[in-house]
């Protein structure tokens, strides 16, 4: 079936050989616990019976195993923060791997963009092409007139025209009549007022 790619490593032994002695210890704890509360047990039976030599007896074999008993939370406080110390410095050692990786892939994107002084270089390129575009712009912008600009704008539009296979009609190449015109609108004018007035 599938191969695990991953190995046990001697950290991942230790790291499990401190969680198995934990586990021992606990269940020693439980066993102690079960003695005390037997002896307790014990002492109480024989005050009962009279007999306090033995009920003395057995409250000085519960305050051994309870001294055991601190012994053992001793060690097993000792032993959780060894193993979480454990746990923690390979947590940190994969960072490390971690930033040591980051660190070297970008250090070979810097190499593929040439260093600070071709971005330098580029970056000034970039600005000589910017500033050489504005001039033509604005040398540009400066020789056409108003003329000019109609005349290319009439030309766009014609452009516009043939390309949708319209025709516009021709420009005249004459000036209009002006006053001619002015004179036959002069008496249309007149009449249109004529019939306002006769109406007030």
């Amino acid at each position: 079936m599938g191969g695990n790619s991953s190995k046990v490593t001697a950290q991942d032994k230790a790291i499990l050989d401190m969680k198995i002695q934990r586990d021992k210890l606990h269940q020693y704890q439980r066993r102690i616990t079960v003695l005390t509360d037997k002896e307790t047990d014990i002492a109480k039976q024989m005050l009962a019976k009279g007999d306090k030599r033995r009920a003395l007896l057995a409250l000085r074999r519960k305050k051994y195993q309870e001294s055991l008993l601190a012994q053992t939370d001793a060690q097993l406080a000792q032993l959780e923060k060894l193993t979480s110390n454990v746990e923690f410095a390979l947590i940190q050692k994969d960072v490390v791997f971690g930033l040591q990786q980051g660190t070297k892939v970008l250090k070979e994107i810097h190499a593929e963009m040439g260093g600070i002084e071709h971005v330098e270089k580029l970056m000034g390129e970039t600005a000589d092409a910017i500033a050489y575009q504005q001039e033509i712009s604005d040398m540009l912008g400066g020789r056409i007139s108003n003329q000019d600009e109609e005349e290319v704008e009439d030309e766009l539009a014609a452009l516009e025209a043939e390309i949708s296979g319209q025709q516009l009609p021709a420009v005249p190449d004459t000036e209009p009549p002006v006053k001619q015109a002015q004179e036959e609108l002069e008496p249309q004018a007149a009449r249109t007022k004529q019939p306002a007035l006769l109406a007030a």
